[in-house]
């Protein structure tokens, strides 16, 4: 089975990704001859439009040359990041922000055998809103990915995720990544680089690729995140070779 990167025109299509989160408490007595008090709701978890309104601000829609991507705003200082497929080789990259705001950008820091990478743009929006970074996320747990599938600007998905510390390809020598995170929402070419997001709209992973058995750079029911610590931490280098992971 093949994995691609995921493009649109010759660019690339990121995703975001949803986990579930349920807080909780429990009922009490004041002693023990008392009949147990009634367990509270629940914490409710935001709606899947809640997300998007919490998060769509920071989604950024990356073009480099040919490729056209994802890009998430990751802090304050409008540091963005996206996939390295995305960027890679190009001299030119233009980011449009959630308002409207256009503005040229530099590759800052990438990371290839993760394919990651940081974006420094040269103007900022008036508002700045960067997304919250998650942490892990558990089998099972619903992911929401956010992007730019097939050119189509700010679409949402809801999935879960169906598996974690999966490998595309074997080795980053032959163009492969591992530790990523599996899950089944609806990925596209554009989506790369975009995020994939919790139940509670934290970023727990950067969209890079997806399954495609049929070589047809469609998307089969599996897609691929690096998880958010993976995409902030870890060495540099050369990377594989090609534009995408092979399976």
């Amino acid at each position: 089975m093949a994995a691609r990167r995921v493009v649109v025109g010759g660019g690339v299509l990121v995703v975001a990704v949803l986990a579930y989160w349920l807080g909780g408490g429990g009922g009490g007595r004041e002693n023990a001859g008392e009949r147990p008090g009634v367990t509270p709701t629940p914490s409710a978890t935001p709606a899947v439009p809640d997300v998007f309104r919490k998060v769509g601000p920071s989604v950024v829609v990356v073009r480099a040359g040919k490729s056209f991507g994802t890009g998430v705003i990751a802090a304050e200082d409008g540091t963005v990041l996206t996939a390295h497929h995305v960027v890679k080789g190009s001299k030119n990259v233009d980011l449009t922000f959630a308002d409207g705001t256009r503005a040229k950008a530099v590759v800052a820091a990438a990371n290839p055998k993760r394919d990651v990478a940081v974006l420094k743009p040269a103007k900022l929006p008036e508002i700045v809103v960067p997304a919250t970074l998650g942490g892990a996320v558990d089998v099972g747990a619903p992911v929401v990915a956010i992007g730019n599938p097939l050119g189509l600007t700010y679409s949402v998905s809801t999935g879960v995720v169906s598996g974690l510390d999966r490998t595309t390809g074997g080795t980053a020598e032959d163009g492969g990544l591992n530790g990523l995170i599996q899950f089944d929402a609806s990925v596209n070419p554009g989506s790369s680089g975009g995020p994939l997001l919790d139940a509670r709209g934290l970023v727990v992973g950067i969209v890079v690729s997806i399954a495609d058995p049929g070589g047809d750079d469609a998307f089969a029911g599996i897609a691929f995140a690096v998880p958010i610590g993976v995409a902030l931490g870890g060495d540099e280098g050369d990377g594989p070779p090609g534009d995408g992971p092979q399976i």
